[in-house]
């Protein structure tokens, strides 16, 4: 595919007035924006050790010590910056047509020279998501004040950010000891492995269709899924098995959108357990039940 096409879909996939800038720091889905020339924020440059191996690329603007950091840490509280707007849109698609959000991972690499986002503004959006549903279940379960922070603490911290984090770190370890492809000549080794930071990018993707099946889902049917007859436990073990199948397929597209990955459909393969697990399930356990009981100590209040 040519630059010339690249840069035709770049303009039919988001809704954005004069199609996304490729000077800015955002990216549609998997790759993103680096500094100015594609080496500043180059999360895939060889910047030695761990730092090289992670793929967590390092500017050069700001002082010693800020520089540091991941472009995309440096880049948190600086909100003028952000692009919550694509962000948005990105979100949107990641529930109606998660393949898009992947679709120009490559020629964003082209052209910044990395594949994973140096924009916070997604984990700021799903972030305050997570407090928003975190602060209406506490109303829900009338929960004291402080029973409320430590609730909304844990989706943010805990469910997503941590949740992400260890999974996109077993994913990293995994793709590149299984799925990696054949080396491609002239091409340096960088180039040809999943960088941690995309790999965090792909988790991050996958739980927002995840939160919006169990945590915004199960909201309307708190009462309902706790009841105890089959039909209520159907339906709440549904809800779940949607969520998981959701997460499964949104991280295969992330990782079957790089070139260099040859066996994406591996990562596809917990779907038989998930889907396993799901028929056992309706012969008696009720899993919206007991993930109600394990935050809130009792399934309905």
């Amino acid at each position: 595919m040519t630059s010339s096409s690249m840069a035709m879909n770049d303009n039919a996939i988001l809704p954005l007035s004069g199609g996304p800038s490729f000077s800015s720091p955002s990216y549609i889905g998997g790759g993103g924006g680096g500094g100015s020339g594609g080496g500043g924020g180059d999360w895939g440059g060889s910047h030695g050790g761990l730092v090289s191996g992670l793929g967590l690329g390092m500017g050069d603007e700001g002082p010693r010590g800020v520089r540091s950091l991941p472009l995309i840490l440096r880049r948190l509280l600086k909100f003028r910056s952000m692009d919550f707007e694509l962000a948005f849109w990105q979100l949107t698609y990641l529930v109606v047509a998660p393949r898009r959000v992947y679709k120009q991972t490559y020629h964003h690499k082209q052209t910044k020279n990395q594949w994973a986002r140096d924009d916070p503004a997604m984990l700021i959006l799903i972030a305050g998501c997570l407090g928003a549903a975190g602060l209406t279940w506490s109303l829900l379960y009338r929960q004291s004040p402080l029973e409320t922070i430590f609730t909304m603490f844990l989706m943010i911290f805990r469910d997503f950010l941590l949740f992400s984090l260890i999974t996109s770190f077993i994913l990293y370890f995994l793709a590149n000891r299984l799925l990696l492809a054949p080396s491609v000549p002239h091409a340096s080794i960088s180039d040809n492995r999943v960088e941690y930071a995309y790999a965090f990018d792909v988790a991050v993707n996958s739980f927002f269709p995840f939160f919006l099946s169990v945590y915004v889902g199960l909201l309307p049917l708190a009462a309902v899924v706790v009841r105890d007859n089959w039909v209520c436990l159907w339906v709440g073990n549904t809800l779940f098995l949607i969520a998981q199948v959701q997460y499964v397929y949104v991280t295969y597209l992330g990782y079957n959108a790089l070139p260099f990955v040859a066996r994406s459909e591996l990562l596809l393969s917990p779907l038989l357990p998930i889907f396993g697990g799901y028929l056992l399930s309706l012969l008696g356990f009720n899993t919206a039940k007991h993930a109600l009981e394990l935050y809130f100590g009792q399934s309905w209040k």
